[in-house]
């Protein structure tokens, strides 16, 4: 196997878990799984290599009793690969060495050794014909990152220390209910499809030898327990099981482990909407942080930086930390759902007002996106021109994000005369440096219209990964573009569609407003009702198999040196993986930037060349010095937010367009990519009335800044997440009101009730400094996770720190102190000023978060604008003789017929969520909403109780979850309380009586 096809088809390189957050990238070049180092990248343009030809020299060697060796043996079964199966003592001589001991290895006819076993493992599939896919590299990263630590922990607990079962495995919980979830939310018998493939075999191998047989499972892992017990019965399986674990050869395997130190197993991560908790919050303090934290308490405001206040226009400032914020332009003729504004906008709203509190110089700017054909398109719907659609469109989503309190330095829009300077200019210094290419291609047209159908509504099957709905620029599941009329699809002499011998029968339809399918599932034009027919046309390409020797380069230091989320990452990395082609950068098309070439001035710029040059064109029209900005990368940091289907165009496309363009312009060091947000157990949809758009939040009669809560609380950072409107009814009663706001206002109001609105004098004890130190804990912690741009998980800090401030003032009772002799009412003062203070730090932490809840406290404690700065310390703001002003509540409770009453606003007229059939992408487990009392449960339907049996495995994992966080008790009952009805609706479906079911903690009494 050469270093480049290793490279090409390592399982692990350049893969991120499915779903889930990695704790960081693999270095480039460097394979997650088996540690190579390849010598080469494929060459530019390259691409994938042809399957490699197994011979029947490959020798593999493993060693009895080791588990490594399990999937391997298994995917030789499977794969039916020849190959000559050594059985080896550990002690032997290895094939290479760089094995390591009970290691499995795979020796080629060439000579060449792979001694990865998830390596291995793809190699031999990839010799049986079975090409790995985007899926099955996530699930092999996964495995090698997320389930091997936890599985060598568990191994060693119980060959060493003798523990049974699960009990081995404390922290494999997570990790099984994460396969459940993927199962079930796919709806697939195996982890990458209805097929066995390479990342079945190499997660079974991993699980067996804990696990043994599926009895051992929860029942409510049901898809899991099921999926397991196919693989073990399997005939590789059982004869891998039946070969490699042989009595004698464990017992080997035993003594090897007993001489080795235990496995020290990472933090681990979140799998959930839930903010993971924090190890600062839990771990003993030293004499060192404690004297720390009350020097830096007694030094007061004077220890704080003073406030940094730009000029306007905000400019890059020599010896200052320049930040640029940009957020991707929202198309105009949209109006934005929850998922857009989180994604975006609202992440990068978030990290600016950081930014802004951290003193560094800081300018974001977005706008709408307003050319091609999604304008036109509008236009034509609602009979107005495309320049009015644009005028209405922005303005409205102008008044959204104003709303949600965006903090926008400038809101502009990319059909301005600087969009069209600057992009014409890119354009003429690509075509002087030969980075152009011309080719004809062929579109659909409609006749009848005379009007080319744009490929961004052309919807079909992916002919990558098989998505029934890609659009004809992109396919959404797997991140791939694409171009309509590359796919395995033929056309007649006429134009019309036909199926090619030997392929699939492939019909392209167009979305609204032009293209339906017939009865004969032929596209139909929808204004005309024409077919269209395919014409020829010459356009221009951008030659990124010639830029990609400089973009190559440039992403391994931008990555080196950056922070690109982990989605972000492996995205680029598969798209130079599959080799990079032209991209067509011109439309026929009349809304959109001009072609300044003659051949080519009928057309216009296609719009993702053109639409992220409009973050240049719009900082042109906030000022006239912009190129300070952007071509300006030795001082300025540019930071892009997005949502993950817009990363390729930001890592792969704009930069090399930037990069051709070669005139020293600021290209991205930070690219933060979301996963998606889905609007309870299905999608947004504003035709059909699913979910909240921008425009429906401000009637909900809930204020922006608890909607700007709980989407940061649930911010899909590494993994799709849900709103669910009784998670946000919780969320806001337990977590606002009665953490957060309910610290913040009795600090306040013990200052007013007790001590006349003046913060008393404080004598601090060690109990007091170690609150300080501990604040300071969750303040660094605070500042690490933001400056990562973990915006979900820092959010965690501020209601940790509320938290300890509640206990803080329930431990020592300021309200009876007050009323005692001279050291209990001095006590209640200590306590109380302290607590006031911490209110304070806190009015600063939140207000990137809830900038009016902020704001309202600063008010209500008077905090003095120059205290208004983040730094590291915890200092007395609010020292005593400071008079607060009049405190009052910052939150209200959320009443369950008001949350029910939105969710049947916002649901479409669909069945409640209960009984409705979950077709969304796969979820992590979130609330699950109280069910609806009032649809009738038929007994007996059989997918009504697949559906609430699924329902109630995620509610008891989550409940399971949350016990096993110490939530709140009343956070937990709450969640039990729906999981007994959910078991009731259960019950009614299985025709059984609803009154036995019980707590399951009470049934033993």
């Amino acid at each position: 196997m050469s270093e480049a096809l290793r490279a090409e088809h390592c399982g692990s390189c350049s893969s991120t878990k499915p779903g889930l957050p990695v704790s960081e990238a693999p270095r480039a070049g460097h394979c997650g799984s088996c540690s190579s180092v390849p010598n080469r990248t494929p060459r530019p343009g390259s691409r994938r290599p042809p399957a490699p030809v197994a011979s029947a020299a490959m020798r593999l060697q493993v060693a009895a009793g080791g588990p490594a060796a399990l999937k391997v043996v298994a995917a030789a079964e499977f794969a039916a690969a020849p190959v000559r199966l050594c059985w080896s003592a550990p002690a032997e001589q290895p094939l290479s060495p760089l094995c390591s001991p009970w290691v499995p290895a795979l020796q080629l006819d060439s000579g060449a050794v792979l001694f990865s076993p998830n390596a291995i493992c793809q190699y031999l599939f990839l010799a049986g014909g079975q090409e790995p896919t985007d899926l099955t590299n996530q699930w092999l990263e996964w495995e090698a990152t997320e389930l091997q630590p936890v599985v060598a922990a568990a191994l060693y607990a119980q060959l060493v220390h003798g523990k049974k079962g699960l009990e081995a495995a404390g922290h494999l919980g997570k990790l099984l209910a994460y396969i459940e979830q993927s199962l079930s939310g796919r709806g697939t018998a195996y982890l990458a499809g209805d097929t066995q493939s390479v990342a079945d075999v190499v997660v079974w191998g991993a699980l067996f030898p804990v696990l043994q047989d599926e009895a051992s499972l929860s029942n409510e892992l049901q898809a899991l327990r099921t999926w397991f017990q196919t693989m073990t019965l399997s005939e590789a399986c059982r004869k891998a099981a039946n070969s490699v674990l042989m009595p004698k050869g464990l017992l080997e395997f035993k003594s090897y482990l007993q001489k080795q130190p235990p496995p020290c197993l990472a933090m681990e991560r979140a799998t959930s909407n839930e903010p993971e908790e924090e190890e600062a919050s839990e771990r003993v303090l030293t004499e060192e942080e404690i004297t720390a934290a009350a020097d830096a308490w007694a030094r007061g405001a004077a220890a704080l930086p003073k406030p940094w206040h730009p000029q306007k226009p905000v400019l890059p400032v020599e010896g200052m930390r320049n930040v640029l914020i940009t957020s991707a332009l929202p198309y105009v003729n949209n109006v934005p759902h929850l998922g857009n504004i989180i994604g975006c906008v609202l992440s990068a709203d978030t990290f600016a007002r950081y930014c802004r509190l951290r003193n560094w110089n800081t300018l974001y700017v977005c706008g709408t996106d307003e050319y091609g054909t999604a304008t036109e398109t509008k236009a034509v719907e609602e009979g107005l021109t495309p320049r009015e659609i644009c005028d209405k469109y922005n303005a409205i989503h102008a008044d959204i994000y104003r709303w949600f309190h965006i903090s926008f330095d400038y809101f502009g829009r990319t059909t301005t005369p600087h969009q069209t300077t600057i992009a014409q200019d890119i354009f003429q210094r690509l075509l002087a440096r030969g980075f152009l290419l011309q080719d004809t291609v062929e579109q659909l047209q409609c006749e009848g219209c005379q009007r080319f159908l744009a490929d961004r509504f052309v919807e079909g099957i992916c002919p990558f990964c098989g998505y029934e709905e890609a659009r004809g620029d992109q396919c959404d599941k797997c991140g791939k573009l694409i171009n309509a009329v590359e796919l395995k699809v033929g056309w007649d002499p006429s134009g019309r569609p036909v199926a090619l011998p030997g392929t699939p029968t492939v019909f392209w339809a167009l979305s609204k407003p032009f293209l339906c399918f017939s009865s004969q599932k032929r596209p139909q034009c929808k204004l005309c009702r024409g077919i269209p027919v395919v014409k020829p046309t010459q356009h221009l390409f951008l030659d990124l198999p010639k830029l990609e020797e400089q973009l190559e380069p440039w992403l391994e230091h931008s990555w080196s040196t950056g922070d690109w989320t982990a989605n972000a990452r492996y995205i680029t990395r598969s798209w130079i993986r599959d080799g990079l082609k032209p991209r067509c950068i011109t439309r026929d098309l009349k809304w959109g930037t001009p072609v300044p070439l003659d051949g080519y001035r009928d057309k216009v710029f296609y719009v993702w060349f053109d639409a992220p040059i409009g973050y240049l064109s719009i900082t042109a029209n906030y000022t006239d010095q912009w190129e300070r900005w952007w071509k300006n990368p030795q001082q300025v940091e540019l930071y892009n937010f997005m949502a993950k289907d817009n990363v390729p165009f930001h890592s792969v496309i704009f930069p090399c367009s930037l990069l051709g363009a070669d005139d020293n312009y600021t290209l991205v060091n930070h690219l933060i990519a979301t996963e998606y947000l889905n609007y309870e157990d299905g999608k947004f949809s504003k035709s059909r009335g699913v979910g909240v758009f921008g425009d429906m939040a401000k009637d909900t009669g809930i204020p922006a800044d608890i909607w700007r809560f709980y989407l940061l609380y649930l911010r899909p950072e590494g993994q799709d997440s849900a709103f669910s409107w009784s998670d946000l009814m919780l969320k806001n009663n337990s977590e606002l009101l009665n953490n957060l706001g309910n610290f913040i206002n009795r600090a306040g109001m013990f200052v007013c009730k007790f001590f006349g609105g003046v913060v008393p004098d404080m004598v601090l004890t060690m109990d007091d400094k170690r609150l300080l130190a501990r604040v300071t804990l969750e303040l660094r912690q605070y500042h690490q996770l933001l400056e990562k741009v973990r915006i979900r998980d820092a959010l965690r800090c501020i209601l940790s720190i509320s938290r300890h401030g509640n206990q803080y003032i329930q431990v020592n009772e300021p309200w009876k102190r007050i009323k005692g002799n001279e050291e209990d009412r001095q006590r209640a003062g200590t306590v109380t000023g302290v607590a006031v203070n911490m209110a304070s730090l806190l009015a600063v932490m939140v207000q990137p978060y809830m900038p009016s809840v902020s704001q309202a406290i600063q008010g209500q404690l008077c905090i003095p604008p120059e205290c208004f700065v983040l730094s590291h310390i915890f200092t007395c703001t609010l020292p005593p003789g400071h008079r607060v002003g009049t405190v009052s509540p910052l939150f209200q409770k959320l009443e369950n017929d008001q949350i029910e009453a939105l969710r049947k606003r916002f649901g479409g007229g669909q069945p409640e969520d209960l009984t409705v059939v979950c077709q969304a992408k796969p979820t992590p487990p979130a609330p699950v909403p109280a069910p609806a009392s009032g649809p009738v449960v038929a007994p007996g339907d059989p997918q009504l109780i697949q559906e609430l049996t699924e329902q109630v495995a995620k509610q008891g994992n989550h409940v399971r979850q949350l016990k096993a966080n110490k939530a709140e008790k009343a956070e937990v009952d709450a969640e039990v309380a729906k999981l007994l009805e959910l078991k009731k609706q259960l019950a009614l479906a299985e025709g059984k009586s609803p009154e036995v079911l019980v707590p399951k903690g009470k049934r033993k009494k």
